[in-house]
């Protein structure tokens, strides 16, 4: 199925669309509808790049900003995050501000508590 977009207000009323599909649950829409989905989500992620200028975030650069987007999509702030990771609040604080650097006991804390990669963690430590 091949769908288009070549307007913002195609754009809108496809997201509009997209919504009202959504909102039926995956489960309850028809093979048909699942194929206008797919087509008319691929077709607005096109328009988002190409027209509005939307692109995906840019990945972590460093453990700090790998964190901050972990706590970011867990709902985590520095308090919750501590006791999560079994150390003291103020230690945390201390790292995430640059005060002091990470050690190996916080970064196996970090990769097992917010899955981030341990590679990833140790070259950027």
């Amino acid at each position: 199925m091949k769908y288009e977009i070549n307007s913002k207000r195609e754009y809108h009323q496809t997201m509009l669309d997209i919504f009202k599909l959504m909102d039926k649950g995956e489960s309850n829409l028809s093979t048909t509808e699942l194929k206008k989905l797919a087509a008319m989500s691929a077709a607005a992620e096109k328009y988002e790049d190409e027209e509005l200028g939307l692109k995906p975030a840019k990945s972590p650069q460093t453990v700090l900003e790998a964190i901050e987007l972990k706590m970011f999509e867990n709902k985590l702030n520095q308090t919750k995050l501590a006791t999560k990771i079994g150390i003291r609040q103020s230690k945390l604080s201390e790292i995430l501000s640059g005060k002091r650097k990470p050690d190996i006991p916080f970064l196996k804390a970090i990769h097992k508590a917010l899955n981030i990669d341990a590679k990833f963690l140790l070259e950027h430590a």
